[in-house]
């Protein structure tokens, strides 16, 4: 029974995106128990800018050779090879382990391994010349701190290895829609962190992160083996970087790679800005940064991952991807809107809750709390970065993605220096939403041009009416939070917690009936997906959800 549930394919894409989602909100809520336990047991200091400085270049390698080959490069040929399977077998069988996916293994394969001696070497190199490489990252460490972030880097080098193998088997069960294994593993992997902060930081202090990422990395990889296995997978050695299927992945991948560097080096200049700042500002803005991404990878991130699939069949025919495209992105304004007005009115409660204990002060907390805002004004163009750049890629265009983040990437570092320099780590949260609005807005632009009528004026009409519903739902959230305000001790987490609750539960209970009352189709889906989901009665239910294709 577990097994076949496991193994079960998802072909809708809004049943697919909310199990992504759930899936992530159990993972971001164990980031969340993560952060708080790293909060208060060390506080905004030395020892965690030194925890999240070590981070920078092993995440580097990870996104630029791992993420780039993935998402612009192995899901499109692997669902490519599929597909050409069933056409040539005729009608695919219903186990997928009957059918004939001969070639997509070999391509598997062949890229497990080419991607794993890559990986190896580079952890290697990374390994032997992290002392000089940490000196250019963070220019403001010396001494001991500096000396720490070294040996951290060192254990951290274990887990893009780990990660990328890992992410291959991610890829092989997104193209098969097998949506709730890949979501599981994020999941593993914060359990990893959060047995490393609880049980290993006793014993071995600051080391105990470290190993605890590593042990993360390797559940989020052991943890897809059987599903692959169940799908027909074997692994072969087979190692042809001239593979036919390979130099494709290379060529798309290329830009990709170039455009995910241009991230990555905004947050190397953010970890170099920050070294620079007082101590606990790198901390200060990787937990508010962590807050933030809460609802983005939730809704925005979570509906792209779904949609992907569905996106590179359509990807030529451009009235079906532009009808995907557009009923996406107001699936994820559906829910990122009313996400931002909750972030804005209960900044202070949620921060408190979460972070607010042990050794992690009063002046940190104000620190994170003013950064929110500044992240949250750019949560629309945050959530849809994902979805747009994901149709550039079905259509084999990694080239304008590139370009545009190329150019959103020299604002972000110019407003980094100009801001971080003169409201400290507040101006780099802002930095980074204005860069990453200018990113959404050239996207649209350029997707405007190359496929013509985008439904603007839908999207526009529903935003307004989201927007609009959110207003009058912060408006009874904010009139529930003072009134708890006044019954519930606000020296106490659970008095805090429960204000905070309340107020957002009100909050989106208003925006819930507003919506149904605009006749939102969204909110139609939601509640269909919910009452398929959580029958009333068995008798009369059962099966409802399959046949609607929800």
């Amino acid at each position: 029974m577990m097994k076949r549930l496991l193994a079960k394919s998802i072909d809708s894409v809004t049943a697919a995106a909310f199990l992504v989602g759930a899936s992530s909100l159990v993972s971001r809520l164990l980031g969340v128990v993560r952060d708080r336990i790293l909060a208060s047991s060390f506080g905004a200091g030395d020892t965690l800018d030194i925890y999240y400085a070590a981070f920078r270049i092993p995440d580097l390698i990870f996104n630029l050779l791992v993420l780039g080959a993935l998402s612009a490069g192995f899901i499109p040929a692997f669902t490519n090879l599929i597909a050409a399977s069933a056409k040539g077998s005729g009608e695919p069988k219903k186990d997928d382990s009957d059918n004939d996916y001969s070639a997509a293994w070999k391509l598997t394969n062949n890229i497990l391994n080419l991607l794993g001696a890559t990986m190896l070497a580079l952890m290697v190199f990374g390994i032997i010349f992290a002392p000089w490489i940490m000196k250019f990252v963070t220019p403001g460490f010396s001494g001991e701190k500096l000396a720490s972030t070294v040996a951290l880097t060192r254990i951290m080098f274990l887990s893009p290895l780990l990660l990328g193998l890992s992410s291959v088997l991610g890829g092989v069960l997104q193209s098969m829609k097998r949506f709730l294994v890949y979501s599981l593993s994020p999941i593993f992997y914060n359990l990893g962190i959060i047995f490393g902060a609880y049980f290993l930081v006793p014993r071995w202090g600051v080391w105990g992160l470290a190993w605890g990422v590593v042990l993360g990395s390797l559940l989020h990889a052991v943890v897809q083996i059987p599903t692959m296995r169940h799908l027909g997978w074997r692994y072969q050695f087979i190692f042809d970087w001239r593979d036919k299927g390979v130099r494709l992945i290379l060529r798309m991948m290329t830009a990709r790679t170039l455009a995910l560097a241009i991230n990555q080096i905004n947050l190397v200049v953010v970890t170099i800005m920050a070294s620079m700042l007082a101590s606990g500002s790198l901390t200060i803005f990787n937990l508010a940064n962590n807050l933030q991404s809460f609802a983005v990878g939730i809704f925005g991130i979570s509906f792209a991952i779904a949609v992907f699939p569905a996106l590179s069949t359509t990807a030529f025919d451009k009235e079906k991807l532009v009808k995907r495209l557009a009923s996406t992105t107001r699936q994820i304004l559906f829910f990122i809107i009313p996400s931002t007005v909750v972030i804005l009115l209960l900044k202070a409660e949620i921060v408190r809750v979460i972070l607010g204990s042990g050794r992690f002060d009063w002046e940190a907390t104000v620190l994170t709390m003013n950064s929110l805002p500044f992240f949250a004004i750019s949560f629309f163009a945050q959530a849809l970065i994902p979805l747009f750049t994901r149709v550039f890629y079905a259509r084999h265009d990694s080239k304008t993605p590139f370009y545009i983040g190329l150019a959103s990437a020299v604002v972000n570092i110019g407003l980094s220096w100009w801001l971080g320099r003169t409201w400290g780590v507040v101006g780099l949260a802002l930095a980074f939403s204005l860069s990453s609005i200018l990113n959404f807005i050239l996207l649209f632009v350029a997707l405007k041009i190359e496929l013509g009528a985008l439904r603007e004026k839908e999207i526009i009409i529903w935003t307004l009416k989201f927007s609009l519903a959110a207003l009058v739902a912060g408006m009874a959230m904010q009139f529930s939070k003072n009134f708890l305000g006044t019954v519930v001790d606000m020296s106490r987490f659970w008095g805090v917690l429960l204000k905070a609750g309340g107020a957002g539960t009100v909050g989106l209970l208003v925006y819930g009936v507003i919506c149904h009352y605009f006749g939102s189709p969204e909110m139609a889906r939601l509640k269909q997906y919910i009452k398929d989901r959580f029958p009333r009665s068995s008798a009369n239910t059962e099966g409802q959800g399959e046949a609607r294709g929800i």
